[in-house]
């Protein structure tokens, strides 16, 4: 309620909130590139084999490359202004659109860029860390942090502030509070289904388990 009335410090303003969007979506940008799949591969070129492995996200579940793609997503989410890759009409897209269409293509190649370029790794990634594939990765999800840090910061100060302010609006009704909703549902869904599984053991209740986990996740 405090980011959507834009009140007190420091969201003082549409603008800054808006800012705030687009600042964390490039730090988001950065993990991925420079961390999730740079800190393994960093290490595995330096001869730390084994380290390299534990420093795989997801491994486990060999879901690595699902994980690093929905961050980028994430990304998607907050400019595109739905969970649907379909670009809102409310959304920052539109807006940055609005006063310069072809930054607003450059930030959507950008995402997609990063996205697909994650996909392109060969999976399982815990085997692939050192793979052409995760280099072109990381230089795709910098390639996307220069251009939400740089153009798209200096664009948004030249759209109107009630623009931006829709922009807030919908980024919270649209994204965060049904992305929060999905998240209870998950997790009551995954805490009932292990609680079922405690009280009977089974195959098929550990199953259950195991298939509400990723949803959750």
């Amino acid at each position: 309620s405090l980011f959507k009335a834009h009140s007190g410090s420091p969201y003082a303003s549409a603008l800054s909130c808006v800012e705030e969007i687009v600042d964390k979506c490039a730090e988001i940008a950065n993990e991925v590139g420079t961390a999730k799949i740079g800190d393994p591969y960093n290490l595995y070129k330096a001869g730390n084999t084994e380290e390299a492995l534990y420093a795989v996200e997801s491994w486990y579940s060999w879901h690595s490359r699902e994980d690093y793609r929905n961050n980028i997503y994430s990304i998607r989410n907050a400019y595109y202004g739905t969970r649907t890759g379909v670009i809102g009409e409310s959304s920052l897209s539109k807006a940055v659109a609005a006063v310069n269409a072809s930054l607003d293509t450059e930030v959507q190649n950008a995402i997609k860029g990063a996205a697909t370029a994650i996909w392109d790794i060969p999976s399982p990634f815990r085997n692939n860390i050192d793979s052409p594939e995760a280099v072109s990765a990381m230089e795709a999800c910098a390639t996307l942090e220069g251009v939400l840090k740089g153009s798209l910061k200096n664009c948004i100060e030249s759209i109107d502030k009630t623009v931006l302010a829709e922009v807030v609006k919908n980024y919270v009704d649209k994204v965060v509070l049904p992305t929060y909703s999905d998240l209870k549902t998950g997790n009551q869904a995954l805490f009932d289904a292990v609680e079922a599984f405690r009280t009977s053991p089974s195959n098929a209740n550990f199953k259950a388990c195991a298939n509400a986990w990723p949803t959750a996740r």
